[in-house]
This record gives C-alpha cells, structure tokens and sequence, in this order.
C-alpha cells in the first residue's frame, strides 16, 4: 500500500513540475503576437505565471497530505494504557458460602486502595452518602468501615487532592452530615436536580482517581454496601483513556449542579466521545485483548456520540450466542415512579427474541427482599413460563435472598444490590436496575467490556470468565431460591 502511495505521489509530483516547466517555457520565449507586447502586460503576465507556481506549490503540499494520511482501519490502534482490572465485590457479615469458592477484591479495601493512592483528584459520584450509623439513626458497630472511609475522605484536601462530589436531588431522606462535614475539610460537592431536571434521580456511581483509576459498581457511599448489603462493581487501573471518557459523563453531572441549570438541546463538542459501542477502546495487555466502552442514560444527558446504557444492553443480548446470566436487583419492563406508569418493553422483547429465536439459554438472579416490588412477579412469571425443553427455550428465573444476619433493625440491607450481565462475549457491570425508568429518566453508568485470548492459561482470566465464576457461585449457592418456592422465605416482599 505504501509502495503504492508513494509511486502514485512521485508520479504527480513530476507531472506538476513538468506543467511548471513548459509553463515558464512558453513564457520566456512568448512572442509579441501572443499578446505580452507592453511593460504592463508582460507585468500580467509574470504574475499569472507565479500565482500559477504559488497553487501548484500548495497543490503539490495538498497531495502529499491526503496520500500520506494514515489510512482508516476498521480498529482502532491499541491503547498505551494497561487498564488492568479486578471485580470487587462486597459479601455481607453472616453470609458463608459453603464449599471452596473464591470472591472478588473486598469492596472496604479497593475503596481504601483507591483513597490511599489519590495525589491529585478524585472525583465521586453516587445517589447518596450515609457513612456512619448515626446517618440512618442506627447504632451498630458494623459501620466502623465507613467511618474509616469517611476519615480517609476528610484528609485528602490537607495532601493537595482536589476532591468533587456529586449527589442527587431528590436523595433518601436521612440524617447524614457527611457532605457537611467534607465540605468544611474543602470538597467541592454539588447536587442535581434530577427531580426538575429529568423527573428522574442520579442512580449512577462511580469513582475517578488521578484521572487514572476507575471504580464502577453498585455500591452508594454507604456503610451498609460494606458490610450489610452485597455490592458489585469494576476496578480498573491505569486506564487515562477509559478515565477521561468517565470524566465527560462526570462534567454533565458537574455542570448541570450549578444554580438554575438546564439541559441542552446539544451538549456541547467537549462532552462528545470517541469511545462507544462502534469504537470500543482497544487495549491489549498480557496476551489478552479488551474492548471496552460506557454506556450511559438518560437520554437527555447523553450527546450522541455515547452509546445509550438500554442500547448497550439489548446490543449484548442480540450479539450473544449459547448464553446469557444476568444479576439485578430488580426487574420489571415498566415505566413505575411516574404517573401513569407505561409499558417499557425493549430489555424483556431483546430476552425473549434472543431466547427463541438463537436459542440462547438465560439464567436471570433477582433479588428479592422486604422491599422488592410486587409488580416484578408477574413478569418474570411470564418469561419463566416460557422455558420449555420441547421447544428449545431455556429461561430459568431464581430469586437471591439474603438471611437477616443477627442486626434486623437496620433499614434497607440484607439485599443482593449486584447488576450485572456475562455472556460468551461480553462482561456488562451497571449501577442501574432493570425498571424502565432507569433508562428514561434517572442517570447511571454501564461498563461494557469484551476480552478474548488465544493463549489457553491467559483465556480463563478473561472478565467473563471470573464474572461468569461469580454468577455459578451465587446460582448454585443456599441463597439462590426457584420462583416457585419464594413462599417458604418471609424475608421475601413477593409472596404470592
């Protein structure tokens, strides 16, 4: 190709030249007759001829230009970045797994990991912030790793860390000073009015440290996601691009928390992204090569370059081939925290085209706990109804239910907040459940990622296999419970 371009320049270049040439030619031995007789004509004359060297200079500069051009490929260059990444996960106190099984990096320690090793920013986004007991009226000791986070927070502005957080309006109603108190230590916090802007919360969260290091997960910042409620997120290392792309969806947030805001009609260029579903980040590390994206919602809040959160999902379903598990807390394709409530079926058709159509088996973990809504059963009663061995449609349904540990008057635990998807493609980790709303109007964040190997030990490590690893523990676990025996459980709000 090069050869190519190279001969196909040299022969326009002596093409130009040689025009050049019999150009001044006929100039200099032009009679009179052809019309350069007078001083003032032969003047006209000498400046058509340099104009005409000046565009065939910039002619020849044009050409080498576009035939020097890197030409487009259908990937895109790896990444310099090494976007090394670890699962984490947060297992609640009183929860034993029986038998050898392994689990992610504890959630206490990445985010401590992650404070510890901030020298400049650090950038939190999440729904609300309850770091000690006191927050929620609670006094229990299992809050201790909260408040050491909390402690970690408080001191970063005195190392010159430049720390912003964003929350959402509305938020649960609680009695937590925690933003007070890192606000007095220096850190800029900002709250959306997602209720005025979007009829909607900000569901998302994430961390951003250095401009480096990335944290996405289903964890809020609060102590109860440590030690009394099961959380799953990312930790991705060393990942400037993956980073930077994170920080756009943060700017959104960031601007949108400033006095009287408003959404809009067209985000500007800065918020736009190169990385999407189209054109994954390319990283290759360790003999294993990733892609890797996020999607994000709402709608509203997304310039069109970045890939919708609800189209990434579906896109992962669609480019499945033998199976899908899926770990969320709740599912139900409905449009229920607005009035009148709608029929939101673009995830529930994608499971159902995917399962009859490409014979895709499904297994899909809901939560359930006192507080799960009741509309969720009749839904996944209607996709477990279509399992049928007959006819080659495998959908099996199982609800994770958590034992109450000895602490039960602790609001709003002892629940499976995981939302997350594996397929033999695709590693998918979220901050949103399965409700329509959560891809209409309330903000949050997916990370999609796809890694293969050719090399057999480095293939078993990819994310979708460890992912997948933690999706057969929980599945075949003492906690996982068929739909049709949820009666037997009245830690489950779906009695039916």
């Amino acid at each position: 190709m090069f050869f190519f371009v190279n001969l196909l320049s040299t022969f326009l270049l002596k093409f130009i030249r040689s025009l050049v040439y019999e150009r001044m030619r006929i100039f200099m031995f032009l009679q009179p007759r052809h019309g350069c007789v007078s001083d003032k004509k032969e003047s006209i004359c000498l400046t058509s001829v340099v104009l005409f060297a000046f565009m065939t200079i910039v002619g020849i500069l044009l050409a080498f230009a576009v035939l020097q051009r890197p030409q487009d490929s259908h990937q895109d260059p790896p990444s310099i970045d090494q976007c090394r990444m670890a699962i984490v996960e947060s297992i609640p106190q009183y929860v034993d797994y029986q038998g050898n099984v392994t689990f992610g990096l504890p959630l206490e320690k990445a985010w401590k990991e992650l404070l510890s090793m901030a020298t400049e920013t650090l950038q939190v986004v999440s729904f609300y912030w309850t770091l000690t007991g006191e927050d929620i009226n609670i006094n229990s000791s299992s809050d201790r790793p909260g408040r050491a986070i909390l402690d970690q927070l408080q001191s970063l502005p005195s190392r010159n860390v430049s720390v912003q957080v964003v929350t959402s309006l509305p938020t649960i109603k609680t009695n937590s000073t925690d933003l007070k108190k890192l606000r007095q230590k220096g850190v800029a916090v900002r709250e959306v009015n997602f209720g005025r802007l979007t009829n909607g919360i900000l569901h998302a969260k994430f961390w951003i440290v250095d401009g480096r290091h990335v944290f996405i997960g289903s964890a809020n910042m609060d102590w109860r996601a440590l030690t009394q409620v099961k959380e799953l997120g990312m930790l991705i290392y060393n990942c400037s691009s993956l980073a930077k792309d994170l920080q756009k969806i943060f700017l959104s947030y960031w601007v949108m928390g400033e006095p009287n805001s408003s959404l809009p009609e067209k985000w500007p260029s800065t918020f736009d992204t190169v990385i999407n579903k189209d054109h994954p980040l390319l990283v290759e590390e360790d003999n294993i090569t990733s892609k890797i994206y996020i999607a994000a919602s709402p709608p509203p809040f997304c310039p069109k370059s970045r890939t919708l959160d609800s189209e990434a999902i579906v896109s992962i379903i669609s480019e499945a081939q033998t199976f899908i598990d899926v770990a969320v807390m709740s599912y139900s394709p409905i449009i229920r925290f607005q009035h009148p409530k709608r029929y939101w079926p673009t995830i529930d058709n994608a499971i159902r085209t995917a399962a009859y159509e490409k014979r895709v088996a499904f297994r899909i973990l809901v939560s359930c706990w006192h507080n799960s809504y009741s509309t969720m059963l009749p839904f996944l009663r209607s996709l477990a109804s279509l399992d049928s061995f007959k006819d080659h449609i495998n959908i099996k349904i199982k609800f994770y239910i958590l034992p109450p540990g000895n602490e039960t008057n602790i609001p709003f635990s002892r629940v499976n907040h995981n939302k997350y998807m594996v397929t033999d493609k695709v590693a998918y980790i979220s901050t949103s459940n399965w409700d329509g709303d959560y891809f209409s109007t309330t903000a949050g964040v997916g990370l999609v990622i796809s890694q293969n190997s050719h090399h057999p030990i480095q293939k078993s490590k990819t994310v979708q296999k460890q992912l997948r690893a933690v999706f057969d523990r929980d599945w075949s676990s003492e906690f996982a419970v068929q739909l049709a025996d949820i009666k037997k459980h009245p830690h489950c709000a779906l009695l039916p």
